[in-house]
This record gives C-alpha cells, sequence and structure tokens, in this order.
C-alpha cells in the first residue's frame, strides 16, 4: 500500500518533536508498505530543523520518505505562523499533480494540528482515486476560542470552523488521538461509524535499550538515592500547573520527600526565582534530556506527577505522551487533570485526581510514599502491563493499518 501523509510539523529522531508521523510510519514500512510523509521544513516544535533548497526535495529516514516543502519561520503564535499554514497548504495544491504522479497513494491522511490541510488532502484523494483519512491532533478552533481567548467570529477561527467540519464531512474514516470528541465531531458533521480512537504510545526498543543520562543526572541521583523522589518531566509551560507541585513541596513536611523537576521551558527560571525566594528547599531542577534517555530517568524516580492546568479542552480527553512513558516506567502516577477519565485511572496506575487542588496532591504523595514496596511495585506494573498491551507504536500502527485496508477494500 501507498500511504501518503500530510503533516506540516512532522519530525523525527533526527529533528524532534513531533514524533508520531515518524514512529507510527516507521511501523507501516516494517508491514511492507511505502510511506511518504510531505512536511513543511521549518516548524516551531522540531529541536533542528532541515536544511532544503528546493521544494519537494525528498530525505529517507528509516525507510520513511519524507517530502519537503520550504515554509516560511515564525516565534510566535501571530501573522507570520498563520501565513506558514496558508503557504503549506496552498503548495500542496499547487504541486498536486506532481505529488499524485510521483507517490501513487492509495491512502491520503491529513494529519496537521491545524484542520485546513483536509482541503488539500481530500484534492489529492480524489486526484488519485485514494481514500481520505482525518487525523485529529488537537480541537481547532476550540483551542482558539477558549484557550487562546479569540472570537468564534474572528475570520481565522470561522474559517477553522468551516475546514474542520468539512473535514468530518468529507473523510472516508476520521482518526482521534482523543478518545472523548465523538458527540462533538457527530455534531458537526461526521458519521459516527466513522470514527476511532488511536492515541499515542512508546516504541518498545528504546525502552529495550536507552541512552544513559548525562552525568550530572547521574550525579544527583546517586547523591540522593535513597530519599522518595517525586519526579516531574516535560515542559515549563503556564499549562504544566507546575505552581502547585512548588505549593506541595513547600506544605510538605516529611524531610524524606524531594520533588525533583527535568526540562526546559518559558517557565523555568521564574519557578527557580521563586524557590530560592520562598525558600523551598525540597525542591530541585535539572536539565531537559533527550528522549532516548527518558527510561533512564525514569527509573530514577519512585512516583511521576502529571498536573495540567485546567481546561475546558480536556473535556475531550487527553493524549500526553508523558503518560505512556510513565506507565512504560512502572512508576505510580499522581494525575491531576480535568478530564473526564484518564488512563491511570482506567488501568489503577496510579492515583487520579479531578483537581489541582494543593492538599489532595499532598494527600496522594504520603499516600503512595506510605504504600508496602509490593503495592507500589503492583501499581506501577499496572501500568506497564496496558502499554504492552494497547499502547506500543507497533499495536497502533497496525490499527491505523486496518482501518486503511477496510476502507480501501
Amino acid at each position: 500500500m501507498n500511504i501518503l501523509l500530510i503533516n506540516h510539523y512532522a519530525g523525527s529522531v533526527h529533528h524532534g518533536r513531533e514524533f508520531r508521523p515518524y514512529y507510527i510510519g516507521k511501523e507501516w514500512v516494517k508491514l511492507g508498505h511505502n510511506v511518504t510523509i510531505i512536511c513543511s521544513d521549518y516548524s516551531h516544535l522540531r529541536l533542528k530543523n532541515p536544511k532544503i533548497n528546493f521544494d519537494l526535495q525528498e530525505e529517507i529516514i528509516d525507510g520513511i520518505t519524507y517530502c519537503w516543502l520550504k515554509g516560511n519561520k515564525y516565534k510566535n503564535n501571530g501573522i507570520k505562523r498563520a501565513f506558514s499554514m496558508f503557504l503549506f497548504v496552498s503548495k500542496l495544491f499547487f504541486y498536486s499533480k506532481k505529488l499524485i504522479n510521483r507517490y501513487k497513494p492509495d491512502v491520503v491522511i491529513s494529519s496537521s494540528t491545524y484542520p485546513l490541510d483536509a482541503f488539500a488532502g481530500r484534492y489529492l484523494s480524489k486526484l488519485s482515486g485514494a481514500k481520505f483519512i482525518h487525523e485529529v491532533h488537537d480541537m481547532w478552533p476550540a483551542t482558539l476560542y477558549e484557550i487562546g481567548g479569540m472570537s468564534k467570529y474572528n475570520p481565522f477561527a470561522v474559517l477553522m470552523q468551516l475546514a474542520e467540519n468539512y473535514a468530518y464531512r468529507q473523510c472516508d474514516e476520521l482518526v482521534s488521538l482523543m478518545p472523548y470528541t465523538r458527540d462533538y465531531m457527530v455534531k458537526h458533521g461526521l458519521q459516527e461509524k466513522k470514527f476511532h480512537n488511536i492515541q499515542n504510545g512508546i516504541v518498545e526498543e528504546e525502552w529495550l535499550s536507552p541512552k544513559q543520562l548525562p552525568q550530572e543526572h547521574l550525579d544527583f541521583f546517586e547523591l540522593y538515592k535513597n530519599k522518595f523522589i517525586v519526579g516531574y518531566f516535560g515542559g515549563f509551560s503556564v499549562s504544566n500547573a507546575l505552581d502547585n507541585l512548588l505549593d506541595v513541596a513547600k506544605k510538605q513536611n516529611d524531610k524524606e520527600i524531594l520533588f525533583v523537576l527535568v526540562g526546559n521551558g518559558t517557565e523555568k527560571n521564574r519557578l527557580i526565582q521563586r524557590t530560592q525566594n520562598e525558600k523551598i528547599s525540597n525542591v530541585y531542577f535539572l536539565p531537559a534530556v533527550e528522549k532516548q534517555c527518558i527510561p533512564n530517568l525514569l527509573k530514577r524516580f519512585s512516583c511521576i506527577a502529571i498536573i495540567q492546568a485546567y481546561s475546558s479542552l480536556y473535556r475531550f480527553g487527553v493524549c500526553l505522551n508523558k503518560m505512556y512513558d510513565s506507565m512504560m516506567s512502572a512508576k505510580p502516577i499522581i494525575c491531576s487533570i480535568s478530564a473526564p477519565n484518564t488512563l491511570v485511572e482506567e488501568y489503577k496506575c496510579g492515583i487520579s485526581l479531578k483537581t489541582q487542588d494543593v492538599e489532595e496532591i499532598n494527600k496522594a504523595i504520603l499516600k503512595i510514599k506510605n504504600m508496602s514496596d509490593n503495592e507500589r511495585r503492583q501499581m506501577g506494573e499496572n501500568g506497564r502491563k496496558a502499554v504492552l498491551e494497547h499502547f506500543t507504536y507497533r499495536k497502533l500502527a497496525e490499527q491505523f493499518l486496518e482501518i486503511m485496508e477496510e476502507t480501501i477494500k
């Protein structure tokens, strides 16, 4: 099967985020299929952007053909980023015949964060006689006006709403990363039978032979190896509600408990300054590590904290990469997210809270600390078992492939 996947921001292990197109595409290649990812040469998500000389320049990465389109650079959410979206989609239309003749797709998947690529994805599928699948990562345009504060009547938001509705009406099948979006999508034109939930996951190989931690991290964990470490890893942004974790640390009287925050982001310097100003002495900050180091990082934690600031969009569920990594680490998870249900709750691999209440988070930490080693081990193993049964990229790719094969029959 020839699979053509459109994702403006697609990355790889060489470029950094986002990883899903790469991981799932790599599995399709292993299963004997031809996979092409069409993406822009510039993304704000990547750690390293490729250097290309012309549109449609190809690069083979682990069997996947990356077809790069030149885009414009931007820094923040604004006019330049919006222009990058229109530029990318317009080039998909402009090069449509070349793309179809070169790759001869059986399936076209539009898979960017924003829904504008559905117009181009559907056009390419019609032009080639291929089936069209739309994959939803984020809820646009709801994100724009519920989180970004944009008016529903802003022309950009109206256009995104038209694109979203078009995608739901025109797709042959729909894949949503969030588990509770079906009813919303049906209200906006999707036939219920076309809905599929395929979440993110882990790559088993990365856990079998992980990369060693930097020396700074090794020295730190050796020094505090006898402490009960509440660990956080990931971005330091407002959405991660790390002030809540500092509030918990400030109230914590157990001298055996340390809070270790690993990562980078816009909020990090402010949080470090806060711990210094308020003399919060049981909180430590470490630099971010490469993704391949995550397994070795998480095994140093006693439990893992996943705390998210309240968002109305969590009514659709969550699909956080760190959730699957945390579960795979077989460590108990303290999950504080205002979602209808979480994997922590579903698979009993930690304590799930619906609030960011400091006292409740503190109680959850103490409850896990006071468990027996066997109880903590069993709680952690519940998470690992669930990931291996349902959330490896091999299994996710197979699920997606079944949808494609059924569609083209």
